[in-house]
This record gives C-alpha cells, sequence and structure tokens, in this order.
C-alpha cells in the first residue's frame, strides 16, 4: 500500500472522524492518533522537517499534505497524486481516506459495511427482502419523522432496517440545522459554517459524495432531532454506487438485454442468453481505480467476464481506466472489464464479439 504511514494516518482519521466529531482533541489521545503521531514525528525529523506538535497539528497535516508529498512518498501507481485524507472544506475525511483505510489488514469501514448487511441478510429471511431493504437503505441515507407517514411507506422493511440509522451527529450540524446535497442526498458542510442562502451562491460547500454538482444550495433539516442518519460505512459502501446501479440497470432494460438479479450483499447482475460463457455485472463507485483492482484481485469474481460499473465521471477521468487495467494481474485483465453506464452496451457487444472471435 506504498507508504505504510499514509494507510495508518487513514485508518487514524476514519476512527477519530466518529469518536471525536473532528472538532477537539482531548489528551490523553487514543492510542491508534499517538501512534500515528509518533510515527509521523519520526518521519518528519529523519527528512528535517518541522514535525506536527499535536493530534490538531496531524489533521491539519492530514488536509493539507498529498500522498504524494515526499514526506508520504506514496506510488500514483497505487493512490492517485494529490490525494489527501481530509477534505479541505469539509474537514472530513475523504471518499479517498475511506479507500485507503479500507484496504488495510482489518478491512476498515468496508468491512463494517459487510458485517451489516450480512446481519440484515440473516435477519431478512428471504433475498427478496433482503433485497427490498437494501433498496430502502440505498435511497434514505436520511429518514425524517414524517417520511413514516408518507405513501408507499413500507412499516415492515422499516422494522428491519431501523436499527442500522442513528441520530444526526452534532459535527454534521451547522447553526443547529443539518445540510445535505441534493444530488446525492448524503450529509454536507459549507466552509464558513453558515447555513448557505438559497438561490445562486459562491459559498464551498463540502458533502460526501463529494463531486457532486453544485448548481443549487444545500437543503434543510430545521429539526434535526426528528431526523436519523444511516451509519456511514453504509453511506458509502451501499448509498453512493446506487445512483451509478440504477443507471446501469435502464441501460440493460433500454437495449433489452435480459438479466436476472444475483444473490449477494450487494447488488449484481447475471446476463441471460450468452451462450456457454457467465457474463456478470457488479457497479462500484470507487475514486481510487487502483484500490478497486485490489479489491476485485482479492476477491476475483467467478464470471468468465465481469463488466465492472463505476459512474460516467469516473470511467472518463484522464488515466482512471489505465490506472485500473494496470493494477489488476494479468491473468484478469481478460476477465475484467471496467465500464460505465453509457457505455455498457457498447462493451457488451464488443466482448460478444470478442468471445465470437475466439471461437
Amino acid at each position: 500500500m506504498g507508504s505504510g504511514l499514509f494507510g495508518e494516518l487513514a485508518r487514524m482519521v476514519v476512527a477519530l472522524s466518529e469518536v471525536q466529531g473532528l472538532r477537539s482533541f482531548a489528551l490523553p489521545y487514543p492510542a491508534l492518533a499517538q501512534r500515528a503521531l509518533d510515527h509521523t514525528v519520526m518521519r518528519c525529523l529523519e527528512a528535517g522537517e518541522a514535525p506536527p506538535r499535536s493530534l490538531p497539528e496531524l489533521w491539519e497535516w492530514c488536509r493539507t499534505r498529498p500522498s504524494d508529498d515526499p514526506l508520504l512518498a506514496v506510488s500514483s501507481s497505487q493512490v492517485s497524486p494529490g490525494t489527501t485524507l481530509v477534505h479541505r472544506v469539509g474537514r472530513m475525511p475523504t471518499r479517498s481516506c475511506l479507500e485507503v483505510a479500507s484496504h488495510g489488514p482489518d478491512g476498515g469501514v468496508a468491512a463494517h459495511a459487510r458485517a451489516l448487511l450480512g446481519d440484515l441478510h440473516a435477519r431478512s429471511g428471504s433475498e427478496e427482502r433482503y433485497r427490498q431493504c437494501r433498496a430502502f437503505l440505498a435511497r434514505h441515507p436520511v429518514v425524517h419523522q414524517q417520511d413514516r407517514f408518507a405513501p408507499g411507506w413500507n412499516s415492515a422493511v422499516w422494522s428491519r432496517v431501523k436499527s442500522l440509522y442513528g441520530p444526526l451527529p452534532e459535527f454534521l450540524l451547522v447553526d443547529g440545522d443539518f445540510l445535505y446535497c441534493p444530488s446525492c442526498r448524503l450529509p454536507a458542510l459549507p466552509r464558513d459554517s453558515a447555513v448557505p442562502v438559497a438561490g445562486p451562491s459562491g459559498a464551498e460547500v463540502w458533502c460526501e459524495g463529494e463531486d457532486c454538482p453544485r448548481d443549487a444550495p444545500p437543503r434543510l433539516i430545521r429539526e434535526p432531532d426528528q431526523a436519523c442518519i444511516l451509519q456511514r460505512s453504509l453511506r458509502w459502501y451501499l448509498v453512493l454506487p446506487h445512483r451509478t446501479d440504477e443507471a446501469a440497470r435502464e441501460a440493460l432494460e433500454r437495449a433489452d438485454v435480459a438479466y436476472e438479479t444475483l444473490p449477494g450483499l450487494l447488488p449484481a447482475y447475471r446476463l441471460k442468453y450468452t451462450g456457454p460463457r457467465i457474463v456478470d455485472i457488479q457497479v462500484y463507485d470507487r475514486l481510487q481505480p487502483a484500490l478497486l483492482a485490489a479489491h476485485l484481485t482479492d476477491h476475483a469474481p467467478l464470471a468468465d467476464r465481469t463488466l465492472v460499473v463505476v459512474p460516467d465521471a469516473l470511467a472518463g477521468r484522464d488515466g482512471y481506466r489505465q490506472a485500473f487495467t494496470d493494477a489488476l494481474p494479468a491473468l484478469l485483465r481478460d476477465r475484467l472489464v471496467l465500464t460505465a453506464p453509457m457505455d455498457l452496451v457498447p462493451d457488451l457487444g464488443q466482448a460478444r464479439r470478442e468471445e465470437k472471435d475466439d471461437a
């Protein structure tokens, strides 16, 4: 994982963001934070640079020091250059930070999400009930008390998933209000800790989705005590890929491509009428292509070919596809094809033509 210090700092940031809320750090520091601070100090002293003197300074260090800083020396083949662990506006863990931390030995946030979904799967009793619960979670990162009286509310599903929600944490409130992004529906925070006014605004705003359009200000929940929020690991692991998942299924249905939903914790699909070869689809929303490739390498799909669908904006990012392919072992490069919803059907046609040529 390149620099071990970068991974250690990522795990520290993720852990402290839940425990401390990022607002204050009091002595004695938690053990993992003290170790990370000690290791950072040693690295700085070895390089002849002034080290952070406290945990608040280390937090700022993680906000300003990118992965390709000489003190961290993370290879660009592992993490995109310029990656920081704390967001410059929201001062919360970046999505890349969550991905790096999940690449660690304990599986981090991803492992936590899988454990929660595994328990939900067991409690649901059937694949259909579990899929209903999973769809509810993906569509409702925040639930307001009034939602329970809206048409279509499923009380049976809510009874199975409500334990996965908790109160809105104080560190996500702004002047006593809760803000969320109109695009991804995930928590949002402005740089100046003031609620943005309605209409066009030049205020910088962070949201957990990070790459969402900024053509509208965040929406407000003025009674945060009347709302609850899905656990962060599921917001990252399940809510973020949901729009891409919907777009991928819509692309298949427009092209009359038959598919079936596979059992399992996350949405995955198997195409029908593909002959003797098995073709699957998996959907992700990951900023770091090399870490996505590493995850798929560790959990190599059994299908003859798997189309790995990521958001259109990510797939079109300069170098993203190549970095993903380069990070795969040679034996998997023909089996794992990175694509996006808008390219899914053309790439599927290309894969079928290649199979005919091979035959």
